[in-house]
């Protein structure tokens, strides 16, 4: 049976998928959606307690706002699933999502030396040349009937998080398999068995028994987003402030200001610290990280302290143990300073493999030019972090809906790579967490770059003095 064939296929509708689609609309896009709702890691990767870490304002579509937006609370992943609902509905985009219809493989059937991309910006082929480059096998309602679509561009926005935990490594015969807990649930990652996990703590688990975090890298949390009565924003979120930050394709003169201002660079980290440590008890329970506070912002680790964190540690609820390495016994875990604890359930909280969750969807060669832009009539939403990834995946989501109509043209792979070798060079020196691709201390310069590319006027502000300290967010670029 020949493939059913459309122009655009959309993989995941989770934010940067219903950014794509809505974007895409005209096209009619296929929407392939693995479960059975919209929504991505806030629908399947939330627990009950879980919220975002932005205020509304900072975490909406440029044309649908929050009808609570000025709001100081955060919203719970309940909230959110509802506004992304809203936001689906109102833009009648659901009616192209095929849920519970999940891609299991992607296979290239374009010509490649039509689609050859080291030619010079303008010489590339049509982004939708009117036959299939990609075919893409479709299960349907967890059967064993596979469905084959063609198109002739796809989109994948099937995220970072989820699906692909990231696992430590442990020593032969240390790990899990060894784990001989005293319930029936040898092992529980946060990645999988949410509900049983949830249950087991509510109804089975030991009363009142202290959980103990086990620490390898310290992280710089805040309790909100005032530092000594003054807005977070000023320090990173206006031009002014980023302004103070190396940023990609900067002109000499702006390198060498840069240079010039890097003590106040590093003075507001200083500042931000200084009140963390007044105001939290990190450094009590040997929780103040070792390296600046710019550094985890500049890649995107700053984290929102949960609510009564530290007087659940006051009462003994939760113990702390910092440790570089550590094994299963048959009892718990042990350390590298050996030392042991004790343990009824161990929670891997290791975070998710983004990079090779993408991988094991495309097929070779493909997967190894997945870090250069030499993969034909494909592209990736979702992946580049900043301070708001909603904000982001829009805006790159209006670039390609932009560059599918033909309303400009690619620069040369040459340019691209360029281009993408200064912005890692640049978070090389801001940060020692540079792999996790963070644009946050020079967003509002990558969304220039992306509003020039588009033939916008990148300053957005009504004015100089707006344009200068007013924060930068979703509503300036309507």
């Amino acid at each position: 049976m020949a493939p059913v064939f459309s122009k655009i296929g959309i993989i995941g509708a989770g934010v940067s998928g219903l950014a794509a689609a809505k974007q895409l609309a005209h096209h009619n896009p296929l929407v392939f959606e693995a479960s059975d709702s919209i929504g991505g890691v806030w629908r399947h990767c939330s627990y009950s307690s879980t919220k975002l870490q932005s205020l509304r304002c900072d975490y909406e579509f440029s044309d649908f706002p929050w009808p609570d937006r000025d709001s100081t609370s955060f919203p719970s992943y309940t909230e959110i699933l509802e506004y992304l609902t809203s936001y689906a509905n109102h833009f009648d985009v659901l009616k192209f999502v095929r849920f519970n219809s999940k891609v299991v493989e992607i296979r290239f059937v374009g010509d490649r030396e039509a689609t050859d991309l080291t030619g010079k910006p303008g010489d590339y082929p049509t982004i939708l040349p009117g036959h299939p480059v990609w075919e893409v096998a479709v299960q349907t309602n967890h059967s064993d009937t596979i469905e084959w679509y063609a198109f002739e561009f796809i989109v994948v926005c099937i995220g970072k998080y989820g699906d692909v935990p990231k696992i430590p490594e442990f020593p032969r015969n240390k790990g899990p398999e060894i784990f001989q807990a005293r319930s029936c649930i040898p092992l529980i990652t946060a990645n999988f068995k949410r509900k049983r996990l949830h249950n087991y703590l509510r109804e089975e688990g030991p009363e009142g028994q202290p959980c103990t975090m086990v620490v390898r890298t310290l992280h710089w949390t805040v309790p909100h987003y005032w530092i000594w009565g003054l807005p977070f924003y000023m320090f990173y979120s206006t031009r002014s402030s980023q302004f103070l930050h190396e940023k990609p394709n900067q002109s000499f003169l702006k390198t060498l200001l840069c240079l010039l201002l890097s003590p106040m660079r590093r003075g507001a980290s200083k500042f931000i610290e200084s009140y963390l440590l007044w105001k939290l008890p990190l450094q009590k329970y040997g929780l103040k990280p070792d390296h600046p506070f710019e550094e985890d912002y500049a890649s995107c680790q700053m984290a929102i302290m949960p609510e009564n964190f530290f007087s659940e540690a006051d009462k003994g609820k939760i113990l702390f143990k910092r440790a570089s390495n550590w094994w299963f016994s048959k009892e718990g875990i042990e350390f590298d300073d050996d030392t042991k604890l004790e343990a009824d359930v161990v929670v891997l909280a290791t975070g998710y493999d983004g990079k090779k969750k993408l991988k094991a969807i495309l097929p070779e060669p493909f997967r190894t030019l997945l870090e250069y832009p030499s993969v034909p009539n494909i592209a990736f939403v979702g992946y580049l972090e900043s301070v708001s990834n909603l904000h982001t995946s829009e805006l790159r989501s209006i670039w390609l809906a932009r560059l599918v109509d033909e309303k400009f043209k690619l620069p040369s792979v040459e340019n691209m790579i360029e281009q993408t070798t200064k912005e890692m060079a640049v978070t090389k020196k801001t940060t020692r967490f540079y792999k996790r691709h963070c644009i946050s201390t020079f967003s509002i310069n990558h969304s220039d770059e992306i509003c020039e590319e588009m033939g916008w006027n990148s300053w957005r502000k009504k004015n100089w003095i707006s344009e200068a300290f007013s924060p930068y967010g979703s509503q300036d670029y309507i």
